[in-house]
């Protein structure tokens, strides 16, 4: 109707125009009025009613236009904040005093809807219909939320001399919930902080969601970790996010360093593909001598995108079982901060750690009465739609999938389980637990480039391609179209993101492009799981020489040395790159090749050890050649490249933690490429080599 409207209002006042000349028309405009007007005077009644209709035009046309402003403007608001969207459809993360902006529009006349409770039962049918539309009832439910600014009062954060201990001017902390520390000297505002007590399921006061400290605020800080007895620090945030600073770094990267009184010293730092753990020692320096130090644990988690939410919440899971692990029973508040702000991320994860309490003790979850109350506590917890249906996924993963991790101790326990004979559900077990993961779905939507018909003629199957987001990008040929695509993921490892690239067996006319992605990404070592011909069928082009060189492009093959050590070919080649580089550039690189022999025509290898010498002469020639991608391909690359991936992951974490998740580690490898570990007989063959492994190495390792 929007459009319309000038059209309108033209409509009504072009009759009452003509009709207010009507007593200065010329004698040929006279003609039109006598026959337009009634019975009478025409000289007489048309001008008095043309007066009398004038005001009630006016005044209708006023409201109209005043009407259709309001209804343009608010439309206007509600598409920028909902509608602003990522190339890859996700929602950027806003800066927070544009949030606030959005927040505080006015709702509908009717008022907030009321959203209850969701039994787990039909948690997954919930979140289907809010999905539909594009997350359309996600916006609606989200946008109902309260935004928590009308409720307490901020005079202690907007005093003046606690303005500049606060990122954003809007992003205050309650009076009624914020955290107050003692005062230093006797100084009135130095107790303040921008944090805020928020309460958990049934828990008071189980986290203090903070802003990420700012160069200013670190020895407050501090401060309060040691006044609050707090033993864990969850971190949300990188330091710095599209080349901007979103948090100082409190800590010390090695050794001791004080901050105000309290001297932090680094204990130890593990480093895994989603988060870090870092420990430090902490313990205030006073007057009359020191305290007892305390153990401080800081949970950095490191995979949250530099806008949006993670891709998938397998990883935000893992993070928050593990905080939950090292957060000891009796110690103070867990603190929690993100990039910035200290609501976004920080209210994300506080939402998904008390929703999942209340599933395992009501067997339901209440996410929009449990934001609404911590909105009370700190305005704007949970920053956008987006963040709000990321909650949901993460609560329906954990619903349907549960908790899939053992200690390495219960493995031999479960695998009776799931062979056992005692009954046919104990049976099924094993089929039950890979028929999950055939569920993942196939992101065919994330596959445009793959399927392009120049590209499709690159495939070996056409049905296991890359996805966009993290296939293996080559250089653009110059004049020459689609030859930056090359049939290749990307794949975590255990402690790095894009460890491994899992590629297809190179067909004669794509060895080229193998080559080139291996010079470009500098990979170092090649997993060959397949040979070049089984039961007459050609598996891989054999892209290497027997002997001499052969040379591909601008790259030249040499080989150097072929060993055979039980069922492993080891091959050493000399690569050189024929095209002049810059002199910091190397032209010439050793790639080994380390081809597995152990995996018959059908079926899975016999016994786990020779997977197990694989890994670790693999994991060998990495550590000596600078961790870049390890390139690993069986024929399609998807079945036997996504077991021996998986078991890699699942035997570094072995080692690392006494812990494994089959599970988990397949199902996140068949969301970064199609049909990875393709087979139940594959799937049960990860579970044998752990046991494999386990066996092998009891008598010394410190897992068992």
């Amino acid at each position: 109707m929007e459009p319309f409207c000038p059209f309108l209002l033209a409509g009504v006042s072009l009759p009452l125009a003509r009709a207010l000349k009507g007593n200065e028309t010329t004698t040929a405009e006279s003609n039109w009025t006598t026959t337009t007007s009634g019975p009478g005077d025409p000289g007489t009644a048309q001008p008095l009613l043309a007066w009398l209709l004038l005001p009630l035009l006016l005044l209708l046309s006023l409201l109209l236009a005043a009407y259709f402003f309001r209804f343009r403007k608010q439309r206007k608001a509600v598409v920028s904040a909902n509608d602003k969207k990522m190339p890859n459809g996700i929602l950027e993360e806003q800066d927070p005093t544009e949030q606030q902006r959005v927040m505080l529009l006015s709702r509908s006349p009717s008022g907030p809807k009321k959203y209850f409770p969701i039994p787990v039962g039909h948690l997954e049918e919930e979140i289907r219909v809010r999905s539909a539309d594009d997350c359309k009832h996600f916006r609606e439910e989200f946008n109902s939320l309260p935004s928590g600014h009308i409720q307490g009062t901020f005079e202690m954060a907007n005093k003046e001399e606690n303005r500049e201990k606060n990122r954003y001017p809007n992003i205050l902390p309650n009076d009624h919930s914020r955290v107050i520390l003692s005062q230093v000297d006797g100084v009135p505002c130095s107790d303040y902080i921008n944090a805020s007590y928020i309460d958990g399921y049934k828990e008071k006061n189980k986290f203090i969601a903070a802003q990420g400290p700012k160069q200013e605020t670190v020895n407050d800080f501090w401060r309060m970790i040691w006044e609050q007895k707090s033993a864990t620090i969850v971190m949300l945030t990188n330091l710095k996010e599209r080349k901007e600073e979103k948090c100082c770094q409190y800590w010390p990267d090695q050794g001791c360093w004080t901050y105000g009184n309290i001297r932090v010293c680094v204990e130890d730092c593990v480093v895994l593909v989603d988060y870090t753990i870092r420990k430090f020692c902490i313990q205030p320096q006073l007057p009359d001598g020191c305290k007892a130090p305390r153990l401080v644990s800081q949970l950095h988690f490191t995979s949250w995108p530099d806008f949006g939410v993670p891709f998938t919440p397998i990883g935000m899971l893992k993070f928050l079982k593990k905080v939950k692990a090292l957060n000891p029973t009796h110690a103070g508040p867990i603190v929690v901060h993100c990039r910035s702000a200290g609501v976004g991320r920080t209210g994300t994860f506080m939402v998904i750690d008390a929703m999942m309490d209340m599933m395992q003790a009501e067997q339901k979850v209440d996410v929009f009465d449990y934001v609404s109350q911590i909105r009370n506590q700190r305005p704007q917890m949970v920053q956008t739609d987006v963040q709000y249906t990321f909650i949901y996924q993460a609560l329906l993963e954990h619903y349907l999938y549960g908790d899939t991790e053992l200690d390495v101790s219960s493995l031999e326990k479960h695998l009776q389980a799931l062979h056992g004979t005692a009954s046919h559900f104990d049976k099924i077990g094993l089929e039950e637990e890979f028929r999950k993961l055939t569920n993942v779905r196939i992101m065919k939507e994330n596959m445009r480039t793959g399927n392009l018909p120049a590209n499709m003629k690159k495939a070996r199957v056409i049905q296991i391609i890359p996805y966009d987001f993290n296939r293996v990008i080559l250089s653009m040929k110059r004049g020459q179209e689609y030859t930056d695509y090359i049939n290749a993921s990307f794949i975590d490892g255990y402690r790095q993101k894009d460890y491994f690239i899992a590629t297809q067996g190179p067909l004669a006319h794509t060895v080229e492009d193998f080559w080139r992605m291996v010079w470009e990404w500098r990979s170092c070592t090649i997993v060959m799981l397949t040979e070049v011909q089984e039961r007459e069928q050609d598996k891989c082009y054999q892209y290497w020489p027997t002997e001499g060189s052969v040379t591909h492009g601008d790259i030249t093959i040499e080989i150097k040395s072929d060993t055979l050590s039980e069922a492993i070919s080891v091959r050493d080649f000399l690569v050189t790159f024929n095209q002049p580089l810059a002199r910091q550039e190397e032209q010439v690189r050793v790639v080994r090749q380390f081809h597995f022999h152990g995996w018959p025509e059908i079926g899975i290898p016999a016994e786990g050890k020779g997977m197990i010498d694989l890994i670790a002469a693999v994991q060998k020639q990495q550590q000596q050649t600078g961790n870049h991608p390890i390139t690993v391909h069986c024929s399609a690359g998807a079945g036997r490249t996504g077991t021996f991936i998986a078991l890699s992951n699942i035997l570094e974490r072995v080692k690392a933690e006494g812990l494994l998740d089959v599970f988990q580690a397949v199902k996140s490898l068949r969301l970064q490429r199609p049909h990875m570990v393709q087979t139940l007989e594959q799937y049960e063959f990860c579970y044998k080599v752990v046991q494999d492994f386990i066996d092998i190495f009891s008598d010394y390792a410190n897992f068992k």
